[in-house]
């Protein structure tokens, strides 16, 4: 019958793969020559790059995960028009992966989506960090910023980081390239903290002339801000990578004389940052790790390293504690912190019931008399109730107990690189959710990046003996 027949096509796929590339490298490198010779090694670059993530879509995850941290701490604008070059890496892979989608709907591959619980708590967030506070605007004819509409979309950012990591990433061996492009990533931030946080090879005054907060070049000085600009940040990549290291030196014992370096440079780098909330988050990470491996062991490597750092970061650390000895036995940015709170947000969030819904997207206000030019919500929950109110928070709160929970189940159930990720997640996770009474470390250039990149790698291999592994 005609029904049965099954044509079958002339070029196979890896041909028509070739055939097609070397199409759209010839137009696009016929129409960038038309306008210019470096716009046109550009083009076929990124042409390239589009191409290589068509094949072998686990590029678009390694792009990601490798280049934000060394790219998310460049202003916006300054290298790339209207966006970051991190947000323009995120870009590309969106990009190719999408006309890959487009290129796959007839060939009956792509599987039906599904939303589970952490994808929920993420959409969640999104939507009350941005539609809920905007049509509330609206209702109260509250005048709408840019600056609204830019923080408006910070956790749709993330979500969609999380869904290009998602789609890139398929086998456990793609989730452990993808852990170990992450710590090679860190170690380079790393290096440069140090560096930046001791004064050596006039690695501060580079740093400063490309990662500086808005050309406020004194804005860290003498603190380990590296690449993302932000110590707070730094500190977090380092933790959350520390806990990769640890995963990988409980799985992996063969290659535990590259990790010991690696999770050095780490810890020092962390300390480096001269955050007093990144030594509690040091603290809260071996307390996860300890909790979901079930050992001490751990506490012989990480105690002795942690002293040996503190020994060689100490003049960073003296600085930050030479706070402690003013008159009020505070730091002045202790007090100046609360100062801001209690000057700029606190009265606003608190009267007329703005507390409910929140105030306004934008996590900052304008003050002239800063360095910046503007006052942050250096307060993590204050922040959430400022942006979306309670439903925000409670958001926030559900993100935690299923992402946590994701965490435990693929670090204890799991196998391979997955169990590791799981163990990074927890851990970044618990961190996030006990410096967020200090900042909002859930939306941290870099950091906040590496968090949600976890969560799609502890989901990656949904298939373990056989079975199809679903979250309820």
């Amino acid at each position: 019958m005609v029904s049965d027949i099954r044509l079958r096509p002339a070029i196979n796929p890896p041909a028509l793969w070739a055939v097609g590339l070397a199409g759209v490298v010839s137009v696009g490198a016929g129409i960038a020559t038309a306008i210019g010779p470096l716009y046109a090694l550009v083009a076929i670059a990124l042409v390239a790059v589009v191409a290589c993530i068509w094949k072998w879509p686990q590029l678009g995850a390694y792009l990601i995960i490798g280049l934000t941290p060394l790219t998310a701490g460049i202003n916006r604008g300054s290298a790339i028009p209207f966006v970051r070059p991190n947000e323009a890496i995120v870009l590309l892979v969106a990009f190719a992966l999408a006309t890959r989608y487009i290129g796959r709907l007839r060939t009956g591959e792509l599987p039906r989506p599904r939303i589970d619980r952490v994808e929920l708590s993420m959409v969640l967030l999104a939507v009350f960090s941005s539609v809920v506070p905007l049509a509330w605007m609206t209702v109260r004819r509250s005048p709408i910023a840019n600056d609204d509409l830019l923080y408006a979309l910070d956790l749709w950012k993330y979500l969609g980081l999380y869904a290009l990591v998602r789609m890139s990433v398929k086998t456990d061996r793609q989730v452990a390239g993808a852990l170990t492009i992450s710590v090679i990533a860190a170690s380079i931030v790393a290096v440069l903290a140090i560096l930046q946080s001791l004064g050596l090879f006039g690695v501060s005054g580079i740093l400063a002339e490309y990662y500086a907060p808005f050309g406020y070049t004194d804005a860290f000085s003498g603190r380990g801000g590296s690449t993302l600009g932000l110590p707070a940040a730094t500190a977090d990549l380092m933790i959350y990578n520390l806990a990769i290291v640890s995963g990988l030196w409980i799985r992996y014992r063969r290659v535990r004389v590259l990790l010991a370096p690696a999770a050095a440079l780490l810890l020092l780098a962390g300390l480096a940052a001269g955050e007093f909330s990144s030594s509690i988050g040091l603290v809260v990470a071996v307390v996860c790790i300890v909790a979901v491996t079930g050992s001490a062991r751990l506490l012989k490597v990480f105690v002795p390293m942690g002293l040996l750092s503190g020994i060689v970061v100490w003049p960073v650390i003296a600085e930050r504690l030479s706070g402690f000895q003013s008159l009020s036995g505070l730091p002045v940015s202790w007090l100046g912190r609360l100062q801001n709170l209690e000057t700029y947000f606190w009265p606003q969030l608190f009267s007329n019931g703005n507390f409910l819904l929140g105030v306004r997207p934008a996590a900052r206000i304008v003050v002239a008399s800063q360095g910046t030019g503007y006052v942050w919500i250096e307060s993590g929950y204050t922040w959430l109730l400022w942006g979306g109110g309670i439903p925000l928070l409670a958001s926030f709160v559900y993100f935690v107990v299923v992402t946590a929970k994701r965490g435990w189940d693929a670090a204890r159930r799991g196998t391979g690189a997955v169990s590791v990720a799981g163990l990074a997640l927890f851990v970044a996770v618990g961190v996030t959710a006990v410096l967020m009474l200090f900042d909002p470390h859930l939306t941290y250039r870099g950091a906040g990046d590496e968090l949600f990149a976890l969560i799609a790698l502890t989901a990656a291999v949904r298939r373990q003996n056989g079975q199809e592994v679903q979250e309820r």
